[in-house]
Formats: C-alpha cells, structure tokens, sequence
C-alpha cells in the first residue's frame, strides 16, 4: 500500500506531463489566433469570425482532442494523488471529459462550439489544475532515457513530416509558391474529391483532424513513457490499453486525412482510407481495436505485474 507520505516525497514527472500541456496549450492559441483573424469563409465548416469564432473553435479542440488525452492524465494523476479528496476530483474530471463520448458532441459537419461543449472543457480545466496542484514543488525527475525512445523519435519525425500541412493550415498558410514545400505538398491548389461538388482548396485553412491524430499519437508516446512508474499493476495495465487505443486511433485519423487531400486530390485513386473520426461499428474501427489489443499485450501485459521503475 501507497502511503500519501511516499507519494509526496516523490512528486510528478513534469518532463512527460508539462510537455503534453505545453503542446496542446500552443496549438490552442493557433486555432484562437487563426480562427479570430480569417473570415469564416476560409475555414472549414464554421460560421463564426472574430474572437467569438475563435474561442468557439478552441473551445471544440478543448473537446477533441484536448479531453482525450486529459483522460490519460488523470489515469496517470490518480497514481500520484496522495488524498481522497483529490482523487474523487480527478474522478470527476475523467467523467466529465467522457462527455467527449457522447454523439455529435463534437460534429465535424458543424464545428461551431455549443454550451454541451462546456462540459469536457471544465474536465480539461480540472485536469489541468491538479497537475499544477501535483507539481507545485517543481520538476521531481530528470528527464531519462527510456527503452524505445528511439523508435519514439523516428515515429515523431515521421509524423511532422506528415503534418507540415497541417501545420501551416493552423497558423492560417499554405505552400503555394514555396520552394520545395510546395512541390512536395498540394495545400492552397483547387481540387476536388469524390462526392463533394465544386472546387476547393486541396488543404484548408484552419485545424485538421490528421492534426488532432498527430496530437493524439504524440501525446501517447510521450505519456508511454511514464507507465513503467504507475505504481498500481491494475491501473498501469489501463493506462496502457488507453494509450494503445488513443495512439492507433490517432493513426487511423492521420491515414485518412493524408491519404484524401494528399493523394486523392491529386486524382492518383479514387479510393479513401476510411474515416474513423466517430467510433462504429466498421471494418475500421475493427483494425483499430485489434492493432490496439497487439500493442497492449505485446508492450503492456508484461509489465502490469513487475515492480514500478521510478
């Protein structure tokens, strides 16, 4: 048994955690910034413009995919948590950004935020406020090496290649006429897609679910590397499906958006890769789970009954 005494003395990893935040704090403001100063028409399946159109739109990203990865946090938190008290508010804050769950709380046919919206943004909020309450007494742990960090490093260099696209389109850009960059990507050039009428711009301006993919992926990665030092074997086993499903998950949704605006557009195929964004019933959703179920039982399974590694 965990003594609130030991789980005081050690603290909270910031290195992994604060990197998470921090990441998804920037990408807040871009959605913010970009969505305030470009007119509605540009973006995609908004009506709003201005502040209010910003903070609709970032709060929708709090939502998807901020909440979800908030859920691992907490999952991580609850280890680390010395009181009851502090424990059932993390509770909490897991079922309130579970409402992400709930259908057409996020829609992506209407990405303009609703008051339901509110409910996994104050899960956020929460979660965010427990881990600075759990690290108030500052970084506890050097950030170290791990066992595949390499494979770690290779995957996040793959996927920023992947997403520059998606990089630019948050800040509001496109590679039109820039050297290389716009050769190798198609962003601001007019095209079309099967059972979509008219033209329009291969990658649009604004925030891109193979964006929020990446984000999940990256999220997963980093916070993998804290499972060795969840304490409890049950919980460590759940943290760690939870990341497995999270990661594959974020690939299905970067697989999709690549695949339609990168090589669809270009009229190579007319052939997509399916779209996972909604949870369902489909072929999909099946490679999901299972791909999930292999990287647990592979990475995760042998580790739920050793001792943590600190």
């Amino acid at each position: 048994m965990i003594s609130p005494a030991d789980v005081r003395r050690e603290g909270t990893p910031w290195a992994e955690v604060g990197a998470v935040w921090a990441l998804f704090a920037l990408v807040t403001v871009e959605i913010l910034v970009t969505y305030w100063r470009l007119p509605w028409q540009e973006l995609y399946n908004v009506t709003g413009s201005g502040l209010e159109g910003g903070a609709s739109r970032a709060l929708l990203f709090l939502n998807f995919p901020v909440a979800l990865v908030a859920i691992a946090v907490l999952l991580f938190l609850l280890d680390r948590l010395p009181s009851g008290a502090e424990r059932g508010l993390a509770l909490l804050a897991i079922a309130l950004c579970a409402a992400v769950f709930w259908p057409k709380i996020v829609d992506q046919g209407s990405l303009d935020a609703r008051p339901a919206n509110a409910i996994a943004a104050i899960g956020v909020a929460i979660a965010l406020g427990l881990t600075l309450w759990r690290g108030r007494r500052g970084l506890t742990r050097r950030l170290e090496r791990r066992p595949g960090d390499p494979v770690r490093l290779l995957i996040v260099l793959v996927l920023v290649a992947l997403a520059l696209p998606w990089m630019a389109a948050d800040l509001g850009f496109s590679f039109d006429g820039v050297p290389v960059l716009g050769t190798l990507y198609q962003t601001g050039e007019l095209r079309t897609q099967p059972d979509v009428a008219g033209f329009h711009p291969a990658v649009h301006h604004g925030h891109h679910h193979g964006m929020d993919g990446v984000l999940l992926v990256v999220a997963a990665l980093l916070l993998s590397r804290l499972l060795p030092s969840v304490r409890a074997g049950g919980l460590r086993g759940v943290l760690g499906a939870y990341l497995a499903l999270m990661l594959c998950y974020g690939v299905g949704n970067i697989a999709n958006d690549f695949w339609l605006e990168q090589v669809v557009k270009r009229g190579w195929t007319l052939w997509e890769v399916s779209d996972v964004t909604t949870p369902k019933a489909s072929p999909a959703w099946a490679l999901i789970v299972v791909a999930a179920a292999c990287l647990w039982v592979l990475f995760v399974l042998p580790s739920v009954r050793r001792q943590p590694v600190s």
